[in-house]
């Protein structure tokens, strides 16, 4: 299990998250976005299907249809897209029954004592990885 924090300054999550989940399509995987904001989920969801050089399809929950959708869009970590990749928005760590592969785990000025608190629990539990990303100069570099 992989779990990638990102520090969120410059930019927010609905931003950041279309370069994740464009990496993760071209992986050949699927991607759980989670958060428990639903106006967040609306922002990500419209981003993901503006972008300039191509749209990236994606659904909500409950919308139907999710286990054909490439990136799905819920409130719970319940990959009924079958995806391997979970990207959380909200800075709110949560688990799926089944451990996902790699988790995408997005938290900005407001919930960056929760991410230090997961990076810990983290840090005892074997087989995990864990990376730190951060923003400088426009640009997601890995520090520490």
């Amino acid at each position: 299990m992989r779990v990638d924090f990102y520090q969120l300054s410059r930019d927010p999550a609905e931003a950041a998250l279309p370069l994740l989940a464009r990496a993760t399509l071209k992986a050949g995987e699927r991607m759980l976005v989670v958060s428990g904001d639903a106006a967040q989920l609306e922002r990500i969801g419209q981003a993901l299907w503006s972008l300039p050089e191509s749209f990236l399809a994606n659904g909500r929950v409950g919308e139907g249809g999710e286990e054909r959708q490439p990136i799905l869009l819920s409130d719970r970590p319940d990959p009924r897209n079958g995806a391997r990749f979970l990207a959380i928005t909200d800075g709110i760590w949560r688990e799926g029954e089944t451990p996902f592969a790699r988790t995408f785990f997005l938290f900005d000025d407001h919930t960056v004592a929760g991410a230090r608190d997961v990076w810990r629990l983290l840090r005892q539990r074997e087989g995990a990885e864990r990376h730190y990303w951060k923003q400088e100069g426009g640009r997601w570099i890995e520090a520490g």
